[in-house]
C-alpha cells in the first residue's frame, strides 16, 4: 500500500465520524422546560453499598422542583451503611421509601433484579432509573418526565455530565461521547426502530412503564451487564421507539474514580457492546485508523521526510471532533490533547475483554461474578 493511500484512508475515517458528529450535534437536544403540568414520576435507584455517595444524591433530588415525584431506593444486600443513610432522610421526608430486594435469582444481574424489583414498587406512569451516584437539577425530572410525555419514544436517556479528575479519568471517560456521537446516526435513530440504533446510557433511563410492562420489564435482559445497550434494544425488537436526550446540564456524576475502577466498569460494558468477535475488528480498524493512525502519520511524515499534507488533514478532523466534544460536554482538554491514548485503552480493553470471553472467564462487579459466555 502506497504512502497516499494510506494518508487518504485514515483521512475518510476521520471524516465519517466527524461528520456525523456535527450533524448529531443538532439532534442531541435538552429536553425542552416543559409548559403546565407534567405526569409525576417515579424515580428508582438501585443502591449497593454507596455509602460514601449517595448521600448528596439525595439530597439534590430532595431539591426536585416543576413534577410530583416519589423517590425509591432499593438497598440491594449492602454490606455497608447505604440503608441507614436512606432511613434518615426517608424519616423525614415522606417522598422517599426504601426498599430491600430480594435475594439475587439465578440468571439475574444484580442491578437488572433490582431495577426489575423497583419498578413493581412504582406509583406512577412515568419511572427513572438512576444511579445511587447522580448529582440532578431541581429541574431534570420535571424535564425527562415532560418529554416522555410528549415524545414518541417510550424509553429516553442521556449522558450526564461526567465528572473527571485524575489522568485516566480525563482521558478514558470522553469516549463514551465519542461512540454514541460520531457513529451512531442519529437521524436514523429518530426514524428507524432498527435494534441496531438502540442505545441509552445505564447511569439515568427514563421510561413509560405501561410500553417497559409490555415487553417484560428487564426479565428478557436479566443476565446482561450493560443495561444501557440492552433495555434500549429491547424496546426496538419489540417494535418500540427509543431516544437520546441532552442532560448534560440536569444530571452529573463521577462514573469511576481511578484506572482500576475503569477498567472494571469498562470490562464490563464491553461484553454486551463492541467486544464481539465480529465487531471489534470493525471497530479496531474504524478508531484506529480515524483517531491514532492519523497522529502516527503525522509523525512518520515529519521524521522521514515524506509528503504530510493528507496526514495533517485527517490529524485535524480528529482533533477538531475531539475538541468540539471537550467544549461541549465540559471535557478535560488534556484528555482532548491525548485523545488517541484514550482511544486506545478501550480498544486494548474491549480485546481483552473479548479473549476472556471466549475463554470462559466470569466479569466481577459490586463484589459478584458473571458468566460471560
Amino acid at each position: 500500500m502506497s504512502w497516499l493511500t494510506l494518508c487518504w484512508i485514515a483521512f475518510w475515517l476521520a471524516f465519517i465520524p466527524y461528520c456525523l458528529c456535527v450533524w448529531n450535534l443538532f439532534l442531541f437536544r435538552a429536553p425542552k422546560v416543559p409548559e403546565g403540568t407534567v405526569p409525576p414520576v417515579s424515580v428508582l435507584m438501585p443502591a449497593r453499598n454507596e455509602e460514601a455517595r449517595i448521600r448528596p444524591a439525595l439530597e439534590t433530588i430532595q431539591e426536585t422542583e416543576g413534577v410530583e415525584f416519589e423517590l425509591i431506593v432499593a438497598d440491594d444486600n449492602s454490606t455497608d451503611s447505604t440503608a441507614d443513610i436512606v432511613r434518615e432522610f426517608a424519616k423525614d421526608d415522606p417522598r422517599i421509601k426504601l426498599v430491600s430486594t430480594p435475594p439475587l435469582a439465578e440468571g439475574w444481574g444484580g442491578k437488572n433484579h433490582a431495577c426489575h424489583f423497583l419498578s413493581t414498587q412504582a406509583s406512577h406512569e412515568h419511572m427513572v432509573f438512576i444511579d445511587a451516584d447522580m448529582i440532578v437539577s431541581p429541574d431534570c425530572f420535571a424535564r425527562l418526565s415532560g418529554n416522555l410525555a410528549h415524545n414518541n419514544a417510550a424509553l429516553i436517556s442521556g449522558i450526564p455530565l461526567q465528572e473527571t479528575v485524575t489522568f485516566w479519568e480525563r482521558v478514558v471517560i470522553p469516549t463514551i461521547h465519542l461512540m454514541l456521537l460520531g457513529y451512531l446516526p442519529f437521524i436514523g435513530m429518530r426514524h428507524f426502530k432498527s435494534p441496531g440504533f438502540g442505545a441509552a446510557v445505564g447511569q439515568i433511563i427514563g421510561v413509560r412503564k405501561a410500553e417497559y410492562e409490555k415487553i417484560g420489564g428487564h426479565e428478557p435482559i436479566k443476565g446482561t451487564m450493560h443495561d444501557g445497550v440492552s433495555l434500549a434494544r429491547l424496546f426496538r425488537r419489540n417494535g418500540i421507539m427509543t431516544d437520546l436526550v441532552n442532560v448534560t446540564d440536569l444530571c452529573a456524576t463521577r462514573m469511576y474514580e481511578n484506572v482500576a475502577g475503569i477498567w472494571a466498569g469498562f470490562m464490563k460494558n464491553a461484553h454486551e457492546g463492541i467486544a464481539t468477535p465480529i465487531a471489534l475488528p470493525i471497530w479496531t480498524v474504524l478508531l484506529v485508523g480515524g483517531h491514532i493512525l492519523p497522529l502516527v502519520l503525522v509523525i512518520v511524515a515529519f521524521a522521514t521526510g515524506r509528503d504530510p499534507a493528507v496526514a495533517i488533514a485527517a490529524c485535524l478532523l480528529t482533533y477538531s471532533l475531539r475538541l468540539l466534544l471537550a467544549l461541549r460536554y465540559h471535557q478535560s482538554l488534556l484528555g482532548t490533547l491525548l485523545h488517541p491514548l484514550g482511544v486506545g485503552f478501550m480498544l486494548v480493553l474491549s480485546w481483552v475483554a473479548l479473549f476472556r470471553r471466549m475463554a470462559g472467564r466470569t466479569v466481577s462487579w459490586r463484589d459478584r461474578a458473571y458468566d460471560t459466555k
